[in-house]
C-alpha cells in the first residue's frame, strides 16, 4: 500500500531525505506505540558530553542481530534480541527501501522536555554515508536538519507526525546534523524507531 503523502528532497553535498506519511496505518499506531511503550527495555541512560556525564534527555533501548554493537557518545551498547514488532518493521523496511538493517535504536520522548541535541550517526561501524530509517508513532514532533559548515545556509524542518517514515540517505550523515528540540507546547509522549546497519569490525592490515 502506498503511503498517504511523500516528500523527496536533495540536501546540499549529496544528501537525500524522504518523508512517508502514513506509512504505518492509522488503525494501528494506537496498538503498536502501547505495546512498545509497555514491552521495551526503557532505560534513561548516561552519555559522555564534553567529558561530562549526563543522563540522556529521553529513554531508549537498543536491539539488533547478535554482535550488532553500537557506540555512540562514550556508551558501548549490546543488543538485546529482537521484538517481533520492530523485526516485523524492519522486513518491511528492507522490502520498501532496498536497504538492508540489522540494529534499531529505539527512543521515548516522554513529553516536550525530552528532547534530541543536534548530531550526526556517522559512527565507524555505520559506514561512511549510512542509510538510517527513523519510524515515528505517538505525538508529532519537529525535526530540525542543519550543514555541518555554517557558511551553507540551507535549513530543513520536517513534522514527524504518528506512522510517518523518515528515510535518510546519501551523504547525508557526513554532511548533515540532525536534531528533535524541547518545546514549551503541551505533547504527548513519542517512540521513535532508528534503523541502520551495523557494520563487521575489520581488523588493521597487516604491516
Amino acid at each position: 500500500m502506498l503511503p498517504l503523502q511523500s516528500q523527496r528532497l536533495e540536501l546540499n553535498d549529496g544528501g537525500l531525505v524522504e518523508l512517508r506519511l502514513g506509512w504505518i496505518a492509522a488503525e494501528v499506531q494506537d496498538f503498536l506505540f502501547a505495546r512498545l511503550e509497555r514491552e521495551l527495555d526503557w532505560a534513561q541512560r548516561p552519555i559522555l558530553i564534553a567529558g561530562r556525564e549526563v543522563l540522556q534527555p529521553r529513554l531508549t533501548a537498543w536491539y539488533g542481530d547478535p554482535g550488532a554493537a553500537y557506540s555512540y557518545s562514550g556508551r558501548s551498547l549490546e543488543p538485546r534480541s529482537w521484538h517481533p514488532c520492530l523485526a516485523e518493521l524492519r522486513s518491511r523496511l528492507e522490502a520498501e527501501t532496498s536497504h538492508r538493517f540489522n540494529s534499531v535504536l529505539t527512543n521515548l520522548y516522554r513529553d516536550g522536555e525530552d528532547s534530541m541535541g543536534f548530531h550526526a550517526d556517522k559512527e565507524a561501524e555505520l559506514g561512511r554515508n549510512p542509510a538510517i530509517a527513523s519510524v515515528s508513532l505517538g505525538a508529532t514532533r519537529r525535526f530540525v536538519m542543519r550543514h555541518r559548515k555554517k557558511s551553507v545556509t540551507q535549513r530543513v524542518e520536517f513534522e514527524l507526525p504518528s506512522g510517518s517514515l523518515l528515510l535518510m540517505t546519501g551523504t547525508t550523515q557526513h554532511f548533515w546534523r540532525h536534531s528533535v528540540p524541547k518545546t514549551r507546547h503541551p505533547v504527548g509522549p513519542r517512540i521513535n524507531l532508528t534503523y541502520r546497519l551495523i557494520l563487521p569490525h575489520s581488523d588493521p592490515p597487516c604491516p
